[in-house]
């Protein structure tokens, strides 16, 4: 199967590489993505939206040609995921969130501070320890240096949802510390995004037990789960 890599916000194709071991010895085919504008300056990317990036991996799938392709988005690159099976509803075998789940129409991804006109990755201690607690220091100081920032209106661009084909792709949530009960009780606070997910015919979660970042804390297992998703 050809498996498309889509990261989270500041990371690029190379976040990926610790886990395409697994995903190569199982007999898959992987294209990790850097997305549009990451690590540009605001003069070169203030115009790239999450359109840009959903069209990057929507572009992807053309190229690669297959028949059916599985599409994982890490965090950010959910949304991105998300929008390419909407694009090409009959060419996704299976959508893989890595510790995040579909987004609704009309939602974007977050809000980070701006520097210089773009968004800088705002280091491992902005984020809550539930985030990171299994990122050492070693795997802090080696990553960190990867991070580079996104494009002013990436992270609060709407989606852009439309095809409601996107419900026959089967998903799969792979979480960091949740089950499918915690996911459930979680998105009951979610609104709109509890009603996406539920529209979705066919979806399962696995629970990781790890941090936000299972692809540079546990990437092994990380790989192993997205190939037994795909085999499902």
């Amino acid at each position: 199967m050809d498996i498309i890599l889509i990261p989270g916000l500041w990371l690029d194709a190379t976040s990926w590489n610790a886990v395409l071991p697994a995903l190569t010895a199982a007999g898959h085919r992987v294209h990790p993505l850097t997305l549009p504008g990451v690590g540009e300056s605001a003069e070169a990317s203030a115009d790239i939206g999450i359109a840009d990036w959903v069209d990057a991996a929507v572009q992807k799938i053309d190229e690669i040609g297959a028949d059916r392709v599985v599409v994982v988005g890490h965090s950010g690159g959910g949304n991105v995921a998300w929008g390419a099976a909407d694009a090409r509803p009959d060419r996704v075998a299976r959508v893989i969130f890595v510790d995040t789940v579909p987004p609704a129409p009309g939602q974007g991804i977050s809000e980070f501070e701006v520097a210089d006109g773009v968004i800088p990755f705002p280091g491992w201690d902005h984020f809550p320890d539930r985030d990171v607690f299994d990122l050492d220091e070693e795997i802090r100081a080696r990553t960190a240096p990867l991070a580079r920032s996104v494009p002013l209106r990436v992270p609060t661009d709407a989606i852009t949802l439309y095809n409601t084909a996107r419900f026959r792709v089967p998903v799969t949530l792979l979480m960091g510390d949740m089950d499918r009960a915690a996911v459930e009780a979680e998105l009951d606070q979610w609104g709109a995004y509890a009603d996406e997910f539920r529209a979705i015919g066919s979806s399962d979660v696995v629970r990781i037990g790890s941090g936000h970042w299972p692809q540079f804390s546990v990437p092994e297992r990380l790989g192993e789960l997205i190939a037994a998703a795909i085999t499902d």
